[in-house]
């Protein structure tokens, strides 16, 4: 990651002649919000001094304490590449901070922050993420809306001319080059107008932003081919839905603290310990990683997606598996994260979880190394593997009573996360849905 001081910001804007600058942060729901300045009002954004009004964002604060500051993280500084000549434009990812300066508990990335932290007491010195995010591609009407029309017929690393979105996924890749992405691999995903591109791994922090920064690159660049790029879960009935598969690992000064040539699967104890904690609080961390009505319908046998709480280092269904590479690259993956989730609340909920499995030197079940999704129930009993939740309104129960997750991620987070949730589960529930009116209408 790049360090950047005040005087790099100015030389850079001078250099690359940009104009305006987004300064951009995350909401409690995910989205992307900005505040755009001219390049004039540079100095007073790098002082802290930009102010905006924090009452008209989702889960942040009422409209009589709505004054709240953007200070600016330096190193995320990136100029857009797809922006005009005449006049480019950078942004800057921003943490917020209260009117009297303090950081403001609701704010996301502030909030990992703070995970971090308590990481940090226990004596590691990174929690590393490598994302893995899919997205399907669907055509644009001649009114720019999109359609349920897929770009293409392919399938699992497809190759053109089946493959129709790879000169999309082409320019995304470049795109994201030259903002400064190492990208690891892109490819055709399982379903028809599905796709990945997987980019390495960093610390939490910058992984997020770089999640945030994908997302925003590929609707972008999406738009410029006549497609519409959507994170959305499962947009479509009968084919596999999208994951963000979130490898992750701990280091001690350099060394990978998962890793031990001399245990068992040549994972350490903490390796251990932190995937019995992942297990313990998979359940109720659930609401998190997967938080819309239509992430659970992606959670679902048949398709890939993990719906049951066990682990492996060798097949592919279960929530946590352990991939094949050792040494530095020792990590866990955990299969359930959908890319619909905040992904600073998501690795908060996810660190919290491993490090309660640490600290109270947890141990995992057995691992399962067989195909879960050809199990009956019987047999998941006694294997000790349990469900994931089938609902969002079920997921959230099981979230409220889990004062781990709850600590994780914090009062303000938490209590405006459950309200939101709650108020988009009852709009769903009430809601008379097509399926209904086709099952029921004729017969009743």
């Amino acid at each position: 990651m790049s360090k950047f001081t005040k005087d790099d910001i100015f030389r850079l804007a001078n250099e690359e002649n940009v104009k305006f600058i987004r300064l951009q942060f995350t909401d409690i729901l995910g989205t992307i919000k900005n505040v755009e300045i001219p390049v004039s009002q540079l100095e007073k954004a790098l002082s802290n001094k930009m102010m905006f009004d924090g009452s008209s964002i989702e889960g942040f604060v009422r409209i009589e304490e709505s004054d709240m500051y953007l200070f600016p993280d330096l190193n995320t500084w990136v100029v857009f590449p797809w922006t005009a000549e005449k006049g480019k434009v950078a942004r800057l990812i921003c943490d917020i901070h209260n009117a009297d300066g303090t950081p403001f508990e609701g704010d996301p990335r502030n909030n990992l922050k703070r995970v971090l932290r308590e990481m940090e007491e226990l004596g590691f010195t990174n929690f590393n993420l490598g994302p893995e995010p899919e997205f399907f591609l669907f055509k644009l009407d001649q009114n720019g809306e999109p359609t349920l029309e897929l770009n293409d017929n392919g399938g699992y690393f497809d190759l053109a001319p089946t493959d129709l979105g790879e000169n999309c996924r082409r320019d995304i890749v470049l795109e994201l080059e030259e903002m400064g992405f190492e990208i690891e691999a892109s490819h055709h995903e399982v379903a028809p107008g599905q796709h990945e591109i997987d980019f390495k791994y960093e610390d939490a922090l910058t992984a997020c932003d770089e999640i945030q920064t994908f997302k925003l690159v590929v609707k972008t660049i999406a738009r410029k081919h006549g497609l519409h790029a959507t994170f959305m879960p499962k947009p479509l009935f009968g084919v596999a839905g999208s994951g963000m598969h979130c490898n992750l690992s701990l280091f001690k000064s350099g060394e990978n603290a998962f890793f031990d040539p001399n245990g068992d699967l040549q994972l350490s104890e903490n390796a251990r310990h932190f995937i019995a904690g992942i297990l313990k609080h998979a359940p109720n961390f659930t609401a998190v990683t997967n938080p819309t009505v239509n992430s659970y319908k992606r959670l679902v046998p048949g398709y890939e997606a993990p719906c049951y709480v066990a682990w492996s280092a060798q097949n592919r269904s279960p929530l946590v598996r352990i991939p094949a590479s050792r040494g530095l690259s020792t990590r866990v993956e955990v299969r359930s994260v959908d890319p619909s989730a905040n992904p600073y609340m998501a690795m908060a909920v996810l660190l919290a979880a491993g490090l309660d499995g640490i600290k109270n030197k947890l141990t995992p079940p057995a691992p399962v190394d067989r195909n879960i999704y050809v199990m009956n129930k019987e047999e998941r009993n006694e294997a000790g593997i349990v469900d994931l939740p089938p609902t969002l309104a079920l997921a959230l129960e099981k979230l409220k009573q889990d004062e781990v997750l709850v600590k994780a991620l914090g009062e303000h987070l938490f209590e405006h996360f459950i309200e939101a949730k709650e108020i988009e589960w009852d709009m769903f529930r009430t809601q008379v849905h097509p399926w209904e009116r086709e099952q029921y209408m004729t017969m009743y």
